[in-house]
């Protein structure tokens, strides 16, 4: 997988993305695992969302940097920068954009000692129904 993907909206259940009268909100998925990517975008796609994604928090900052985005949903361990790291820089910098972190094991301690991180959510992995 590259650093940076980007995943184009399609066409889903006959109605056109395209047609709509405002332009999608684009996502930023920020994740190790190939797999878990591939699969977060596609559902992301199938609601109409644009999607970009990086498969470490160096490659997903740089996103941060180069694109606007309306959500990021990052992995905590990521290789190179933590996703906890990852929305530190992102709140220095004055980036108010909501975030989902998402962990095998949320760093509940880490969390705890710094509030302003302002998470929208989080979301423990295994995923489940």
């Amino acid at each position: 997988m590259n650093d940076n993907l980007f995943f184009q909206a399609r066409e889903s259940a006959g109605t056109s993305l395209q047609s709509q009268p405002y332009p999608p909100h684009r996502i930023l998925v920020v994740d190790h695992d190939p797999y878990i990517c591939h699969l977060s975008a596609d559902v992301l796609i199938r609601h109409g969302y644009e999607v970009n994604a990086a498969e470490n928090g160096a490659a997903g900052w740089e996103e941060l940097q180069a694109n606007n985005y309306s959500l990021l949903i990052t992995e905590h361990e990521l290789p190179r920068i933590t996703g906890v790291r990852l929305v530190r820089k992102l709140r220095t910098a004055g980036m108010a954009l909501p975030v989902v972190l998402v962990a095998g094991k949320l760093p509940a301690r880490e969390l705890a000692k710094d509030p302003p991180l302002r998470l929208a959510a989080t979301l423990p992995k295994p995923f489940g129904s």
